[in-house]
């Protein structure tokens, strides 16, 4: 049996945790995780995804602020004797002094193929890239940022229709999986690890409040990836008030083959409305029972759901609807 240590905060990380909860491999000695946050109306402290769970399987949960300056954290790893430590998402950078201590090292679970989008928000900007692939990469963790050794590999296709959200909710079970067949082959002598080619790596950065803003004279395809890669904050201007945009289609001939059958379906009723003449955030048609259709520039975006300032999300029908919208009104302004 395998002895870890498990270092995790967000949901995404749970899947991770209980996988190896649940496997008869392995002894989860310990959990370390961010210290609780306050959240909500009431502003009360509220414990990560990942202590909730180690609460209810009554783990020990060590959460320091900073555990490279934490010695009593750090002298409570030491003496585990872990063989493993299993990282995923934990949001914090480990010393070299902890990565050091297990007998076959640090393990981390990382949500895109590396070396591609190392970094804080590789899910995030692998959509606002285009990425029609992606997946998790298992490493041995070394003191740079997501720079270790690779160990294994999964991929995931990404269609159209996927946001963010659900896509962390994919990569964060395949995460689960691929940590369970990497753990044991690794401690075996089963895996060699792959050094990372640094010139093909790229970085995925924290996300910036600027990054949410639409400027509806990128091309259609452009404005669809940011809206869903960072689900659900992105923002225009709508009657002089606030409107995010939550989910989308892009609508353009060379785009036709990528379309569900659902969103094809309609592909002629929305090209219908291209208009050249149109300045970029123009809704140049609204198509009954659907949403509105705004010319970008390049290509048109179907609004399929938004949410108005101090109002609850909506469907792009409507919004059009309740507020009466008008060809040839504008966003962004």
């Amino acid at each position: 049996m395998l002895k870890v240590v498990f270092f995790g905060t967000p949901q995404f990380a749970v899947p991770s945790l209980q996988a190896l909860i649940d496997h008869p491999e392995f002894e989860v000695l310990a959990v370390v995780t961010q210290p609780d946050k306050r959240r909500g109306r009431g502003n009360e402290l509220s414990p990560s995804p990942v202590k909730s769970i180690a609460l209810e399987h009554a783990l020990p949960i060590w959460q320091p602020k900073r555990i490279k300056k934490d010695p009593e954290t750090l002298e409570h790893l030491r003496s585990l004797g872990a063989d493993l430590f299993v990282v995923v998402a934990y949001g914090q950078i480990l010393s070299q002094e902890i990565l050091d201590m297990p007998k076959y090292g640090c393990v981390n679970g990382h949500g895109s193929l590396l070396p591609k989008y190392r970094g804080a928000a590789p899910i995030q900007w692998c959509l606002y890239h285009g990425e029609t692939e992606t997946g998790m990469t298992t490493m041995l963790m070394d003191a740079g940022m997501d720079t270790g050794a690779m160990l294994l590999k999964s991929t995931l296709p990404i269609d159209l229709r996927k946001n963010a959200q659900d896509l962390a909710i994919d990569l964060a079970q395949q995460s689960a999986d691929l940590l369970i067949e990497t753990l044991p082959k690794l401690a075996a002598g089963q895996l060699q690890p792959e050094p990372q080619d640094p010139d093909q790596a790229t970085y995925a950065p924290l996300i910036q409040k600027s990054d949410y803003e639409i400027d509806w004279t990128r091309s259609a395809i452009a404005l669809h990836n940011q809206i869903r890669g960072f689900y659900p904050h992105c923002q225009t201007q709508f009657r002089g008030s606030n409107l995010k945009v939550i989910a989308t289609m892009p609508y353009t001939s060379a785009l036709l083959d990528q379309l569900s059958e659902e969103d094809a379906a309609i592909a002629d009723q929305v090209l219908s409305f291209a208009n050249a003449e149109a300045t970029p955030g123009t809704i140049v048609g609204v198509l009954k029972n659907i949403g509105p259709v705004v010319q970008t520039g390049d290509g048109l975006l179907l609004l399929r759901e938004v949410q108005l300032a101090g109002k609850r999300a909506q469907s792009g029908w409507d919004f059009a609807n309740g507020l009466r919208i008008t060809i040839g009104e504008t966003l962004g302004h």
